[in-house]
C-alpha cells in the first residue's frame, strides 16, 4: 500500500463535499501537472490511502483520509470546452493526456492537522508538503509520515 496527499481548495471541492458525494466517492479531475498526472497514472493502486489537504486557506490542513477505489483513467474534462479543466491541446489531439482517479472518503480528522502543526512535528520535517516551492497537487507520503499525521488528527471512521 502506498500513501498520498492530494491538495484541494475547499471553496472548489472540500473534504465535506467528498463526504456528501454518493457513496462518499468521486472522481479526482482537473490535475494539470505532468508529474502529478504520472503519479496518479503509474503509481496509484486500489486501496492506497490519501490525505485530503485543504490548500490556499489561512490555515492549510489535512482534513481527512480517502481510499483509491478506481485507478487512473482518462480525464475527459480536458476535451470539454465548457469545463474549467478544458485543454485546447488535448482537444486538438482528440484524446486526453490527463488522468483522474476515484477516491472514497473513509475517515474525517477530529483535529484538522494544520500546516503549523505539521511544521512543529520534527519527525515530519521532510514531508513534501512542507518544502518551500512544493506546489505539486499530488504528493507521496511515507508510511511513517502517514502514521504520524493520523496520530495527530485522531480520525474517526465515516
Amino acid at each position: 500500500m502506498a500513501y498520498w496527499l492530494m491538495k484541494t481548495e475547499p471553496e472548489t471541492f472540500s473534504f465535506d463535499d467528498l463526504v456528501k458525494a454518493p457513496n462518499r466517492t468521486t472522481f479526482w479531475e482537473g490535475v494539470r501537472n505532468y508529474q502529478a498526472r504520472n503519479l496518479m497514472r503509474d503509481d496509484f493502486k486500489l486501496g492506497d490511502l490519501v490525505f485530503i489537504y485543504h490548500s490556499n486557506t489561512d490555515d492549510p490542513s489535512v482534513m481527512g483520509v480517502a481510499e483509491v477505489v478506481k485507478t487512473g483513467y482518462p480525464d475527459d474534462s480536458a476535451l470539454d470546452p465548457k469545463s474549467e479543466y478544458f485543454d485546447e491541446r488535448a482537444k486538438a489531439k482528440g484524446q486526453s493526456p490527463w488522468v483522474m482517479v476515484d477516491v472514497r472518503a473513509v475517515q474525517r480528522m477530529k483535529i484538522p492537522v494544520t500546516r503549523t502543526l505539521l511544521r512543529e512535528e520534527t519527525s515530519l520535517k521532510d514531508m513534501m508538503v512542507l518544502k518551500n516551492g512544493s506546489r505539486l497537487s499530488v504528493q507521496p507520503v511515507t508510511p511513517a509520515e502517514f502514521k504520524k499525521v493520523v496520530s495527530l488528527g485522531k480520525p474517526e471512521k465515516l
